[in-house]
């Protein structure tokens, strides 16, 4: 038995054929893909609207992080290291035991991107399906800040891998394998080969643009991001696939590209924001974040709703007794 809203009596549920046609597999999908557009539609709205933000956090960048600073570390450090470690690494690993190899292939292809944009382009779909707006207060900040979080991961490693790919294939330096044949120094512009594609390495590029963007939603792990994004791109060496100068170019390009973009997100306050001292920080803070969880387990384990209560639905009777009470007002 239900209650009719509208004349206060219970009537009986009747079955409605058009309600099952409603309730279909093709009407729930369209409403799921509409929902989609909508949210898509809202998401480029604030994204648009926030430009105007921009002149108002005109923060200059510090020494170090200014285009032609990273231009030239990357010069310098490549140089170097092409001309001291490149040489010799190579006949070194291939001193080493057997064992040495099995353990850093072990987990090398964490560099790959495949299994990032997966799930973090996966979660945004599935987050743009969510019909947020019904969702308690504490809901929306979290589906809000996981969906701006993982579109940050996404884009960047999505992008960095785009830039790795384009300058492999256009610079074509020999890979390892082929040391003995061209050396380590060989460069073929535009080869289109697989074997002419090992500057920079897309491994380290993937691993470094991925920890670099956890660094900056977790400042608090840093230096654990940092510490394993260096062993998986020095995994690349390890096993005999780059040159020590492909996982630094890699690592340069990887870092600079996802602080530059999450600089732009913050100065959109979208995501981040900037401090007056230049620094990029989450805006979502450790208070706001324990804040979020509990209200996700909560809803997890039952504890509490997750949509908030619509609104009541006035009857007959209440409404003549509200009419009552403003006549006799």
């Amino acid at each position: 038995m239900s209650t009719s809203g509208f004349t206060g009596r219970r009537v009986r549920p009747r079955n409605n054929v058009s309600g099952m046609k409603n309730t279909s597999w093709a009407a729930r999908i369209r409403t799921v893909a509409a929902r989609m557009r909508g949210n898509f539609r809202r998401v480029r709205q604030i994204v648009k609207s926030r430009k105007d933000r921009v002149s108002q956090t005109a923060f200059a960048l510090r020494p170090g992080q200014r285009p032609q600073d990273i231009l030239a570390v990357l010069l310098l450090t490549v140089g170097i290291t092409i001309l001291v470690f490149d040489i010799p690494t190579y006949p070194w690993i291939r001193s080493l035991p057997h064992e040495y190899w099995a353990t850093f292939n072990t987990f090398t292809d964490l560099g790959k991107a495949h299994w990032i944009l997966w799930s973090t382009g996966l979660l945004c779909l599935y987050l743009l399906a969510l019909d947020a707006g019904r969702l308690l207060f504490r809901l929306r900040m979290t589906v809000a800040a996981l969906f701006t979080y993982a579109g940050f991961i996404f884009y960047t490693v999505a992008a960095t891998g785009v830039l790795a790919l384009v300058f492999k294939w256009f610079l074509g330096r020999a890979r390892p394998k082929l040391y003995q044949e061209v050396g380590p120094v060989r460069f073929d512009i535009l080869a289109l080969e697989h074997s002419y594609t090992s500057f920079p390495s897309g491994h380290s590029t993937t691993a470094a643009a991925l920890a670099t963007a956890l660094a900056l939603i977790f400042p608090s792990y840093r230096w654990l991001l940092v510490v394993a994004a260096f062993w998986v791109a020095f995994s690349r060496v390890m096993v005999g696939a780059h040159y020590p100068s492909d996982v630094i170019a890699g690592t340069l390009l990887g870092v600079t590209f996802t602080y530059y973009t999450a600089r732009a997100l913050a100065r959109r306050r979208i995501g981040f924001y900037l401090t007056e001292s230049g620094h990029v920080l989450p805006l979502m803070n450790k208070r706001s974040a324990g804040a979020c969880v509990r209200a996700v387990w909560r809803v997890w384990t039952g504890r509490r709703r997750a949509r908030r209560l619509p609104d009541p639905v006035p009857t007959v009777d209440a409404t003549k007794a509200d009419d009552a009470r403003l006549g006799s007002s």
